[in-house]
């Protein structure tokens, strides 16, 4: 059996933007992949709310993925697959980071799980860099916008191209998810259940296209 260990923001953990809650594992993409996949795999959630690359929040340090990272990477070694989306919150006005700030923050995060597991498990898994959707513009209106504004928005979607450059130095894998989903129409953050299922779908086909 192969395990995947997710790690990202409140995209990951399902946090719904209608009720403010958490969507039902049967929702989450991380859930629903694990249908996908079946009993030769398992997936692991490691989603927490407000979650970033590299960078402290002033209130609330502990949603910094990397302080994290390395405890949660022991927590469950051996691993085999680590799908890492995070970047979202990176975008925030208070952080003053640009997209490549960001994708450099993401290539960090790759670097660590390849020497951290390197010498924890003994081999280095393979990393999967997950561009995160595009932000929508109703985020400026929503209960999210005194953090996020229109610079959030257009730094957002260069994540692609820059994430992509960034797996390429690192000789990892790469998955772009807004080639297959948005943010959802409530908040422009978060993910509606259906773009849950069409995420795990295709994530599900291209893990299984590494065989």
């Amino acid at each position: 059996m192969k395990k995947i260990l997710c790690y990202g923001d409140s995209n990951t953990y399902g946090f719904d933007p209608v009720s403010g809650l958490r969507y039902p594992k049967s929702v989450r993409w991380t859930g629903r992949l694990q249908q996908e996949l079946g009993d030769q795999y398992e997936v692991i959630e490691e989603g927490c709310n407000g979650r970033t690359t590299v960078f402290d929040d002033p209130y609330e340090p502990w949603k910094n993925g990397k302080r994290y990272l390395p405890a949660c990477l022991n927590s469950h070694k051996p691993v085999d697959i680590v799908v890492l989306m995070l970047g979202s919150n990176d975008l925030k006005m208070e952080f003053h980071a640009s997209a490549q700030d960001i994708a450099w923050g993401a290539e960090e995060l790759v670097c660590m799980i390849r020497e951290f597991m390197t010498e924890k498990q003994g081999f280095y898994p393979d990393v999967i860099l997950m561009a995160p959707p595009v932000l929508g513009n109703k985020i400026i209106q929503s209960a999210f916008g005194s953090s996020f504004d229109e610079r959030a928005v257009e730094c957002s979607k260069q994540f692609a191209v820059l994430y992509r450059e960034a797996a390429d130095r690192q000789n990892c894998h790469f998955f772009n998810t807004a080639d297959y989903i948005c943010s959802s129409e409530e908040d422009g953050l978060h993910l509606s259940p259906e773009a849950h299922g069409i995420l795990a779908g295709e994530l599900g086909r291209y893990i299984r296209s590494l065989d």
